[in-house]
């Protein structure tokens, strides 16, 4: 294969212009396309890049040759498209989550399986490097073995959120709340450091929000195929600001932490990332009075990139270099499977009053 891959975007909303801003600019990239899911919006959009649009995959593919595209509408509509563009042999990065529905995420992975072409699902909070330093400590037994497991993600959405878009706060629309939309990044890291989950017991209500039909906080206890145990509380319900982290405990002691998300609330093509992602927690053996010197580096790094897009460009990156490669890459259509399985399995044990065991089938 040519080391420069043909991309591009599906999906013409805020996180479209994400992808194709890093498609532009990535080395080994040529932003070719893109194509909208209402007649005339792919042309609208791509002429603000300088590329044709379409309204058909197929249009796309005969028409440019492109080779990769990123699915960014929204997620109840990612199966559709991503089993599409997999049969045209184009390799598929899907924004999170990876879909609303098991039975959707089976029908991706299947379609990627059957077409022998390269996906992945968009979460590029593991790029950050204290997110990445945590992943190191675990694998190099620094805390001997994960124990326990905790994501806390405290945030607010007002009600002009749910209303900037029609799809959002809906069943139908959006699949499911605060667990579907703004928390599989926390959960993507927690089952990244943690490993496979063996039971679920889950609850979630609409606290604040009266208009919306689906949840706006929600709470689970974890119990890891490992034995280790986990805790989470997500919320769209504190206002001001935002607070999101994960926290990882081990069986000699030690304690690790990353602040994923910190300030006011980020939402894309709307606000920006008002604080730096670093470690809140370290306490690893001989490694204790790191931490001040640990957030100074991230945070000097951090506010010397534009982290509006670096972050989705070093994971579209290595979706790049899997697909040069032949190779998985870092993070798999799986990885964001087993998201939607830990969030469907909350919403079950809710409605079944008890422990959920998984795996799940869809």
């Amino acid at each position: 294969m040519s080391d420069t891959i043909k991309t591009a975007v599906l999906g013409c909303g805020k996180v479209g212009h994400f992808h194709a801003k890093c498609y532009q600019s990535l080395d080994g990239s040529e932003f070719v396309g893109a194509v909208g899911t209402r007649p005339g919006r792919g042309a609208a959009f791509g002429a603000e890049y300088g590329v044709p649009g379409f309204d058909s995959l197929a249009e796309l593919v005969d028409r440019t040759g492109a080779q990769a595209v990123s699915i960014c509408t929204p997620h109840p509509n990612h199966e559709s498209y991503a089993v599409e563009a997999a049969r045209l042999g184009l390799h598929i990065a899907i924004e999170k989550p990876l879909a609303s529905t098991l039975a959707d995420c089976d029908a991706i992975i299947a379609a990627a399986q059957q077409s022998r072409v390269i996906g992945t699902t968009i979460c590029q909070r593991r790029f950050y490097h204290p997110a990445m330093r945590i992943k190191q400590a675990i694998d190099a037994g620094k805390l001997g073995h994960p124990i326990l497991g905790t994501v806390n993600m405290l945030g607010w959405r007002d009600m002009g959120y749910y209303r900037s878009d029609p799809w959002r706060g809906t069943w139908a629309g959006e699949g499911g709340g605060v667990l579907v939309n703004q928390a599989p990044h926390q959960l993507d890291l927690l089952l990244w450091y943690m490993g496979e989950v063996d039971e679920v017991v889950g609850c979630w209500d609409t606290l604040n929000h009266p208009d919306l039909e689906v949840d706006d906080t929600a709470m689970a206890l974890i119990r890891f195929r490992s034995g280790a145990l986990g805790n989470i509380v997500v919320s769209n319900s504190q206002n001001p600001a935002l607070f999101g982290n994960v926290r990882v405990h081990g069986s000699n002691g030690a304690s690790v932490g990353v602040q994923t998300d910190g300030g006011a609330m980020f939402i894309a093509g709307m606000s920006g990332i008002t604080e730096p992602p670093v470690n809140d927690l370290w306490t690893i053996a001989r490694e204790e009075d790191r931490l001040a010197e640990l957030q100074a580096e991230d945070s000097e790094f951090f506010n010397s990139v534009d982290s509006m897009y670096y972050f989705h460009r070093e994971q579209l990156a290595d979706f790049l270099s899997a697909i040069r490669e032949d190779r998985e890459p870092l993070i798999t259509l799986d990885d964001g499977r087993r998201t939607v399985e830990l969030f469907t399995a909350i919403y079950r044990s809710q409605a079944e009053h008890g422990w959920v065991k998984l795996p799940l089938q869809s």
